[in-house]
């Protein structure tokens, strides 16, 4: 199964997916609707893509901009046709993949010191995965997220996610589309 990028630089180029595997990748109609709620202000940003799975979001987040992307992605098979499909960024942006679980990989991140602009989680629906991972990430959130962050969580529509991450990230915006969910938190002005 292949997924196309949908703007940007390698609009068009296709993305592999793992034959057989339970890699959902974000419909390209999702895609197209977050890429248009977080506008156009994507030029230098770094991105973190948590449960990358092929790693369609942070590779569309590249085309359109950010200049370095960190995949996070637990499965060997997934990580291994994720690093084939990074290899599209190679003079675009830099990306490093960690095979690593989400829910934990923040002490890594952390001892790296990377601070992101915009974070994505995408992980497998019905599970308690994005609640575990928002509940790591929040509680490393002045460490690891610039100011002005936003985190985008895509879920299936039954999903309950948190009212709040750390002391100050919150959801500002919740959109739906069929069975999918996006919830995007962001920090609260004080």
């Amino acid at each position: 199964m292949a997924t196309k990028i949908t703007g940007g630089t390698l609009r068009g180029r296709k993305l592999q997916t793992p034959a057989g595997a339970r890699v959902r990748p974000t419909t390209s109609r999702v895609r197209e609707s977050l890429f248009s709620i977080l506008g156009h202000h994507l030029g230098g940003i770094t991105v973190l893509d948590l449960c990358a799975g092929a790693g369609t979001l942070g590779i569309e987040a590249a085309s359109r901009g950010a200049s370095r992307v960190v995949f996070v992605e637990q499965d060997r098979r997934h990580a291994e046709t994720l690093r084939a499909n990074a290899a599209l960024l190679e003079g675009l942006a830099e990306h490093h993949v960690i095979q690593a679980d989400a829910t934990r990989v923040t002490r890594i991140l952390l001892r790296d010191g990377d601070r992101f602009d915009l974070v994505f989680l995408d992980p497998p629906y019905a599970t308690d995965v994005a609640e575990r991972t928002l509940t790591a990430l929040g509680e490393s959130a002045d460490q690891l997220l610039a100011d002005d962050a936003t985190i985008a969580v895509e879920t299936d529509r039954a999903s309950v996610l948190p009212d709040r991450l750390g002391a100050d990230w919150t959801p500002s915006d919740v959109r739906t589309w069929g069975r999918t969910k996006l919830t995007l938190y962001t920090k609260e002005l004080r």
